[in-house]
């Protein structure tokens, strides 16, 4: 089995010579994994095609008229090139083009075997890259997560009458906006908690905690049935016997969380 990325390649061969861009396209077209093969005459097409085809891998003939390719990579932006390797018929290229960030050369005339060794760094180039870019992009889910669990609260502090109570979250059954504060309604007692409905509701599970209504979120765990009132929107019936509207602008959230039409 091969070791490097399976995903399929395109590829764009850039030489003014027919000859050595058709030999180029035939070695090519042999790897199974490369899923197209486009081909450029001269350096001005060249640009023209990397740009409109974004390819995978590009074999740049060093020595071309008007635009060689060192003055393609000017033109595109090293940033912005593709997995690059010159092909040249001048040893001393070598130099520039490693100079140009190029994965690799070719220097003409070269074998089948020179040719898949090239290939096989290439495969093994874009195998990293695509990792790399999989790995950031897993980097960038998962670093956000540990701020949002730190977010989320498991207790709350209630004052009042000159005691301090601490709220389990799990035990709240919904909670209701009432102005700048929030009621809590917790096993059929009714505490009053010092937090805007909105600020509470960024640090609370969203697993557990679905905002029904603009001034209501519901524990999903404290819901015994859903009742249809008109209009597309419900009344949920919790455990303790409270009702509290769902209303149809937040019945998508509900919807969501429960993973199902309602």
């Amino acid at each position: 089995m091969n070791a490097h990325t399976l995903e399929p390649i395109a590829v764009l061969v850039a030489d003014d010579e027919l000859p050595a861009r058709q030999r180029l396209m035939d070695l090519l077209r042999r790897d199974d994994q490369v899923a197209s093969v486009s081909e450029a005459a001269d350096g001005e097409t060249a640009v023209e095609m990397i740009q409109r085809e974004d390819p995978d891998l590009l074999f740049l003939d060093v020595q071309m008229p008007e635009l060689d390719g060192l003055a393609v990579i000017d033109a595109i932006g090293a940033a912005q090139m593709p997995l690059t390797v010159f092909v040249t018929a001048y040893d001393q290229h070598a130099i520039r083009a490693f100079e140009a960030n190029a994965l690799d050369y070719l220097l003409k005339p070269f074998s089948d075997e020179r040719f898949e060794a090239t290939m096989s760094r290439a495969k093994a180039r874009l195998d990293e890259r695509s990792m790399r870019e999989f790995g950031q992009r897993v980097v960038k889910m998962v670093s956000t997560a540990p701020a949002a669990q730190e977010r989320r609260l498991d207790r709350l502090v209630v004052k009042a009458g000159g005691t301090t109570r601490f709220i389990r979250v799990i035990d709240i059954d919904w909670i209701e906006a009432a102005g700048v504060y929030v009621t809590l309604h917790v096993g059929g007692k009714e505490l009053l908690y010092r937090a805007a409905l909105n600020d509470l509701a960024e640090k609370l599970d969203p697993r557990r905690f679905v905002r029904v209504h603009r001034s209501a979120l519901i524990n999903i765990e404290s819901v015994l049935q859903l009742e249809p009132i008109s209009h597309g929107e419900f009344e949920a019936v919790l455990k303790n016997g409270s009702r509290t509207r769902v209303s149809r602008t937040y019945r998508v959230q509900l919807e969501k969380r429960l993973g199902q039409a309602l």
